[in-house]
């Protein structure tokens, strides 16, 4: 497997995203709240002209919030069905290649990482869970519908 991979950290996990699905990386400055938005939707942004739908990712994950209130965030940016999110990560890392295909993972994780889990990859660095971008998108409320 040859497959590039974007290795952010999410409430202090380093993971996973298929880079091929990763349009760019930024930092949000400008936060629009959404009222009666999902949860994990932390509101909208602006990047080039294009309006992002900023996602949360420790709320999808249902694993807190991030507090967005102390400015600067980093994100990546993908487009999914025709519309642009900003993934709001602790932090981005590094770009590796995938050493193996995606495997189950074989291990409590929690009903969040679980539900956005494509598997378990080795890259040069160890392990890493690889993630499914649109469940995150999704966020907790899609699957319960």
């Amino acid at each position: 497997m040859s497959e590039l991979l974007l290795i952010v950290t999410i409430a202090g996990e380093r993971v996973a995203l298929p880079a091929a699905s990763v349009e760019s990386v930024v930092e949000l400055d400008t936060l629009i709240p959404v009222p009666r938005a999902a949860p994990h939707v932390a509101g909208l942004s602006a990047l080039r002209s294009r309006v992002l739908t900023v996602i949360d990712c420790m709320r999808s994950l249902e694993l807190g919030h991030t507090d967005c209130s102390d400015g600067i965030r980093e994100a990546a940016v993908v487009e999914l069905d025709g519309h642009h999110y900003a993934l709001i990560v602790d932090l981005v890392e590094d770009v590796v290649e995938a050493l193996s295909e995606p495997v189950a993972v074989r291990a409590a994780m929690g009903a969040g990482w679980e539900r956005v889990s494509q598997g378990m990859v080795d890259t040069e660095e160890g392990p890493r869970l690889l993630i499914d971008i649109a469940a995150l998108v999704g966020g907790a409320e899609r699957q319960a519908a």
